[in-house]
């Protein structure tokens, strides 16, 4: 517990007028005693006691007794910052590597977001394209080299691959042949947890 410095300087305030009060010269003024006066004839002014204990005098020093016990009774103990959430899915964080793990991860994220989409739209025609699961692998494969030129991302970067790989097996399968409406919806809804796991590898 931190004790507020302006509360400190008053209570040094209070004990120091006390100590003065205390230490007035004979003949000057005192405060009345605290509670009622003694008994005295009626019409008689009260007289205090010899030594009587005002509440001016002891209060500053309650005051700083109960600050000091505060002080005492709960150290202070620095934040922890709360645990990380755990992670829901697919998890790429640490699985690109190398100095291109920043540059893979992020179109690794934007082909897959990218088939996510074509595959919706595709859904929308009165005559879809894509209709089986071949169909969306071969999609997939035909994206990639298109936009890495022929690079596979999945040879430089192992553990990202094999990780999206059981992902994607898990979620659709791994059968080539025709795809329902509630099929091709797995196959985005898939694609788009790809897309958000390798943005979240890099920060994004």
């Amino acid at each position: 517990m931190t004790i507020p410095l302006p509360l400190l300087f008053v209570a040094a305030a209070l004990a120091y007028l006390s100590w003065r009060g205390s230490a007035a010269p004979a003949g000057a003024p005192s405060l009345p005693p605290i509670g009622p006066p003694g008994l005295a004839p009626p019409g008689a002014p009260a007289t205090p006691a010899a030594g009587g204990v005002t509440l001016f005098r002891v209060a500053p020093w309650l005051l700083v007794a109960w600050l000091a016990f505060s002080h005492f009774q709960k150290p202070e103990r620095p934040d922890v910052p709360p645990a990380p959430a755990p992670v829901v899915g697919l998890d790429l964080r640490g699985k690109f590597v190398g100095v291109e793990a920043p540059s893979d991860a992020s179109i690794t994220a934007e082909i897959m977001a990218a088939l996510a989409d074509a595959i919706a739209y595709d859904a929308t025609l009165p005559e879809p394209r894509l209709r089986t699961g071949q169909a969306f692998a071969e999609l997939r494969t035909a994206a990639r080299e298109y936009r890495t030129a022929g690079v596979r991302l999945g040879d430089r970067q192992p553990l990202a691959r094999d990780a999206i790989a059981t992902h994607l097996e898990q979620a659709v399968g791994t059968d080539g042949g025709p795809v329902d409406a509630a099929g091709r919806e797995r196959w985005v809804k898939a694609f788009r947890e790809v897309s958000a796991a390798a943005r979240a590898a890099i920060g994004r």
